[in-house]
């Protein structure tokens, strides 16, 4: 008996089973210790090959994701082959009985992590029979589950770029959005969409709590960054609360949510350690809304309103420069 085989072959096992369940399985604690790593040094190289092109990002998301099933897979595969390396007569040739070698060990132990049976090989004892089926099973438990997840990202994604696209369609900056939803008399049009918008936000939050490999699921299309998306309606909801007159406000209840759940999103950030920029953003701007003849607070009560957000806005800025995005404007 190796017993640097089998050492090797447990530890190997319980590390890719625990990045596992941790990153697939347990909704509240980000990606795992291998994946989160994984997802980070493929997510820095492509910003650095790309010099940050937008073309080239929105691969990142199916490359690290690609990259993660296949770390699983390979490292399950990897952890029983060293398991059934450390007796030489583990595995013995279907035909004639001959022990099977290390690489005969290595096509046999495929085999069972994808399902396709024993092949030309058998475990020679009951020991390594009841390993064989302990092998078949994980794999299928793996594969499985990663198909699952698969199609859970897949279809966060989808969720996110329609928020997006729904922001971006309102109105391009915080501005504008504040410009397009004013009737003549007030702003309640927005109510209703300020509550759908809170509703979509806080099932991104527990998306992106679930599957942090969502931060890194980049696009090509601007109106379509989920980034910039939060970005925008984040700054709508400062003028509104801040440079609006309070009477002509939307339903200050769906205003509070909406900032709510922008904040709890924002936490979401500290899982693939997104920090606030050093820099500050750009000033936002109401004199356009005066001038086309909304009614807006002064300049100096706004300005020093939005002085207290100096912090959330440095975090927004830290979120969009991590997406590699420019601040709307």
């Amino acid at each position: 008996m190796e017993f640097i085989f089998l050492i090797l072959g447990i530890l190997v096992l319980f590390s890719v089973m625990l990045d596992f369940f941790w990153t697939a399985l347990w909704v509240d604690s980000g990606a795992g210790p291998i994946t989160r790593r994984l997802a980070n040094i493929t997510w820095k190289t492509l910003r650095k090959i790309s010099g940050d092109h937008p073309q080239i990002l929105s691969l990142s998301g199916p490359i690290i994701l690609a990259m993660t099933l296949l770390s699983w897979i390979f490292f399950l595969w990897i952890g029983w082959t060293f398991i059934f390396l450390s007796d030489p007569n583990s595995v013995a040739g279907s035909q004639f009985n001959e022990y099977a070698t290390w690489a005969d060990k290595f096509y046999f132990t495929g085999y069972l992590v994808f399902t396709l049976g024993n092949g030309d090989f058998k475990p020679t004892n009951g020991i390594w029979q009841t390993v064989t089926i302990l092998a078949t099973g994980s794999g299928m438990l793996f594969i499985t589950l990663a198909v699952t997840y698969l199609l859970s990202v897949l279809n966060a994604v989808t969720v996110k770029r329609a928020f997006a696209e729904s922001v971006t369609g309102i109105g391009r900056t915080g501005s504008e959005v504040v410009k397009n939803t004013w009737n003549g008399k007030d702003f309640h049009n927005i109510d209703l969409t300020l509550n759908s918008y809170s509703t979509q936000i806080s099932t991104l939050t527990a998306q992106h709590k679930a599957y942090p490999i969502l931060h890194y699921y980049q696009t090509s299309h601007t109106q379509e960054s989920l980034a910039i998306g939060l970005v925008i309606f984040d700054e709508a909801l400062t003028i509104f609360l801040l440079g609006i007159p309070e009477d002509l406000r939307p339903n200050s209840l769906l205003l509070k949510d909406s900032r709510s759940s922008i904040d709890a999103f924002l936490d979401t950030t500290d899982l693939t350690n997104v920090r606030p920029s050093k820099y500050l953003p750009p000033d936002i701007e109401i004199d356009n809304l005066r001038e086309s003849g909304l009614p807006t607070v002064t300049n100096d009560e706004f300005s020093f309103a939005v002085n207290g957000l100096k912090n959330r806005r440095q975090k927004l800025l830290g979120l969009l420069e991590a997406n590699a995005r420019q601040w709307p404007n």
